[in-house]
């Protein structure tokens, strides 16, 4: 991020934030210009041309105004008249980073951008031309300038499409969630270390020498977009962001599962953003949710081949006591704090076990790690098979929408009223918030002569915990089960800002239509950068009433675009990631990034990895960057147990003094009435709940395929009978653990308007009993199994 306190140190009211850029050159040095929005700071930096292979860069630590500067530029042309002068380069927007191979220093510049959106008055761009530049001149380069492996690492690093998918913003820490930003103050640099920022290795050499990050930009890869909606006659902006990791990043088949330091293939942290859109200077409301998709944290591979679309799925046995998996729960504690829903959308049946066999492990890892918690931190784990119900005619998004309901429960979401007056121009803060610790009334100056009004301000929101999904590629049905999360959340969000009455949008409505254009479009450019192709929609082709023909031949040639992809196209773009993020470094004298194998370029020229012989089981599995808390408190240590997490202990989204909002997990809006919905009548007595012997696995294993699954068979034609009636035996257990009233109204069950709004003192267990049974009450709020006893199945 182009932006720094002008200070030096602590969060200055004013901030310097240089947004514009113009580079010149003399012999001996380049200069760059940076001035802020408003003409009115004016900076210089110095770099050194002469150093054929070092980086030396100099900082004027004079703010100029705009006379000052062009005299000195003045100055500086007649003092090299006898060597060229000074000439002007390029005009640019900032430095995205510096990278060396086997010769001289290159500079990256954004040489234009475009603006994608904003929040809350600050501006987000995206990058539409970025500029390679040699530092030193042309008579102090050595030979290695041009030399053929040096073009060729140029020519690799170039194909990494910057005007692609990456964002940023030189006021809003895009990297980080808005509640993030809201409740957290850091300095410039250390947003750069947290896991979104993709240019942190370009970037660290300049900021450690600087020690501010007035020169560089932080760029975000991963999805970024803004519509307007209109809900009862009034404006709203929806801003969707996916930030995917830069940790074990790369495609498909050549990054998979976990590595050795708990961080997972294809992470992608998505935030769905909604703000009233007032004129500027106006009170308003905003709202956010966060999700995240992650590939199975266990140590697995599939190896590309040429001849076979499905390659087999290759389970190592490494890790017995699923080390690296508990280090990626810890992680994901420690950014969003409990609990940890997981929701596993992977295969329950097979004719020939391939996802079959994760399904199993990662139920098993799960058990594993619960063992050594508290009830109140054991993961969340929910199993449904999305692709088998597909296929049949049972409501996928209804039922999705409903896990997604479960899941805000215990979460909760972000809001906040915010004043303008109290919204600087630098980064938002906590001072922004229109604040009432007595949920009275505020008196707030309007920012008039007029006299002083008074509203009624709302309690801010906060979310602790958040939903995990997977698949097996985290692409075609995670995206559609983010989507049901995020419209789900989203009829939350506007009723908690007071446009709605009901919690709940009509999937049929147009708001949701709306809101499923958008998710799509994230599905199909994550699926890209993964996958090779556009994802897989075809649940929602179905739900828009597409031609089924034209649907089969979408993803038929979605499937084989994504399969030449992998096969043909991912070493070369993984080799590009590993350049770009400095996972590879090249060295003279040591092999070239294109003579090693996939899984022994993290080796040269690094030393704070493994060595290979921890690896000796498995490959593809390493990745380099640190994983400093982004989202959490950072004096939580990287290898405090996920036991250490108890409720109320740590805000990981916020450090603030907050209202309890832990009663969430204390209010199952979601009766079983609402849970299971009309399909009471639909499942097969051969259903069965996979749950082990509560003495032999105390943790929480919800397994969502019981809800409208067949039998255990994985016989072709027990696999596709038609779903037949619920046994009486599991409904009996039904009645008798939940004890719903058939006729349970939406207020009764807890999602009435009132719901909302309760404190953390208003509910309590006792309430409940009144509806639920004790078991399911201690099941939602410590984790204890929910079913814990064998069901026969015939």
């Amino acid at each position: 991020m182009a932006s720094e306190n002008c200070s030096d140190g602590g969060l200055d009211p004013n901030p310097c934030y240089l947004q514009k850029f113009r580079l010149y050159e003399t012999r001996s040095h380049f200069y760059m210009i940076g001035r802020d929005k408003n003409r009115t700071d004016w900076r210089v930096l110095k770099i050194d041309r002469l150093e054929p292979s070092e980086l030396n860069i100099l900082e004027d630590s004079t703010t100029y105004s705009e006379i000052e500067c062009s005299d000195l530029l003045r100055r500086i042309h007649d003092g090299n008249r006898s060597t060229g002068g000074l000439k002007f380069v390029t005009a640019c927007y900032g430095i995205i980073g510096f990278v060396k191979f086997l010769g001289p220093y290159y500079m990256l510049l954004i040489t234009k951008r475009r603006k994608i959106g904003s929040i809350c008055g600050h501006t987000i761009y995206a990058i539409t031309k970025s500029e390679m530049i040699t530092i030193p001149n042309s008579s102090a380069q050595s030979n290695m300038a041009d030399s053929k492996n040096e073009k060729r690492y140029k020519k690799l690093l170039r194909t990494v499409d910057l005007t692609k998918d990456c964002f940023f913003s030189y006021s809003y820490n895009a990297m980080h969630s808005l509640q993030k930003n809201l409740c957290k103050n850091e300095t410039g640099l250390a947003h750069y270390e947290t896991m979104f920022v993709w240019n942190e290795f370009l970037t660290r050499g300049i900021r450690n020498n600087l020690k501010n990050t007035l020169w560089t930009v932080a760029l975000v890869y991963g999805f970024f977009k803004q519509v307007k909606l209109s809900v009862s006659g009034r404006d709203v902006k929806l801003t969707l962001i996916a930030r995917r990791s830069r940790h074990y990043a790369g495609t498909r088949y050549l990054k998979r599962g976990v590595n050795e330091k708990g961080r997972v293939a294809n992470d992608v942290e998505t935030e769905q953003i909604v703000f009233e859109d007032v004129p500027e200077g106006c009170p308003t409301q905003i709202s956010s949710v966060v999700q995240n998709r992650g590939s199975i944290p266990l140590f697995w591979s599939q190896e590309t081949s040429r001849l076979n679309l499905k390659p087999d799925i290759i389970l190592s046995k490494k890790d017995p006591n699923y080390e690296a998996t508990k280090l990626h729960f810890e992680n994901l504690a420690r950014r969003y704090g409990n609990p940890i829903i997981i929701l596993n959308l992977i295969k329950r049946f097979e004719k020939k076990p391939r996802e079959t066999i994760l399904r199993t492990e990662f139920a098993k890892a799960i058990r594993f790690i619960n063992k050594s918690l508290s009830k109140e931190n054991r993961l969340r784990f929910l199993h449904w098979d999305l692709n088998r119900h597909s296929r049949k005619a049972t409501n996928v998004l209804e039922l999705l929408g409903r896990v997604a309901d479960y899941a805000l429960n215990l979460t909760g979401i972000f809001y906040c009223q915010i004043t303008p007056n109290r919204i600087p121009d630098g980064l938002l803060n906590l001072s922004c918030l229109m604040q009432n610790d007595n949920s009275e009334k505020l008196e707030m100056n309007a920012g008039s002569d007029k006299q002083n009004s008074t509203e009624n301000v709302k309690p801010p929101m906060f979310q602790n915990g958040v939903l995990r999904t997977n698949c097996i590629d985290c692409l075609d049905r995670t995206n559609v089960a983010q989507y049901s999360y995020g419209l789900m959340a989203l009829g939350r969000q506007l009723h908690a800002m007071g446009f709605t009455e009901s919690q709940t949008i009509d999937q049929n409505s147009l708001l949701a239509e709306e809101l499923m254009v958008v998710y799509e479009k994230m599905g199909d450019t994550l699926a890209l950068q993964y996958g090779g192709s556009a994802a897989h929609s075809k649940i929602f082709c179905q739900r828009r009433g597409q031609w089924q023909a034209a649907t089969q031949s979408q993803e038929l040639f979605r499937t084989l675009q994504r399969y030449y992809s992998n096969a043909y196209m991912d070493a070369e773009k993984q080799s590009a990631i590993n350049l770009f993020l400095g996972h590879f470094q090249p060295q003279q004298g040591k092999p070239a990034l294109w003579e090693l194998d996939s899984d022994q370029h993290y080796s040269v020229g690094r030393h704070d990895l493994l060595n290979e012989g921890a690896r000796t089981y498995f490959k593809r599995s390493m990745s380099d960057g640190n994983i400093l808390c982004p989202m959490g408190a950072s004096n939580v240590g990287h290898h405090q147990p996920l036991s250490d997490y108890r409720n109320g202990a740590t805000r990981d989204l916020s450090d603030m003094p907050t209202p309890d909002i832990s009663y969430s997990r204390f209010t199952p809006r979601l009766s079983c009435r609402q849970l299971f919905g009309d399909m009471q009548g639909q499942f097969p007595e051969s259903n069965r709940i996979c749950y082990e012997n509560a003495d032999e696995c105390n943790c929480t294993n919800f397994d969502m395929d019981w809800l409208s699954s067949s039998g255990n068979s994985c016989d072709g034609d027990a696999y596709d009978r038609s779903i037949t009636g619920l046994s009486s035996e599991i409904m009996e257990i039904i009645g008798a653990e939940l004890r719903i009233d058939a006729a349970t109204s939406p207020s009764e069950s807890g999602s009435s308007i009132r719901g909302v709004d309760r404190t953390a003192s208003e509910v309590t267990c006792d309430g409940l009993m009144d509806v639920y049974s004790e078991k399911f009450v201690d099941w939602v709020t410590n984790g204890d199994l929910l079913f814990p006893m064998n069901l026969k199945s015939k």
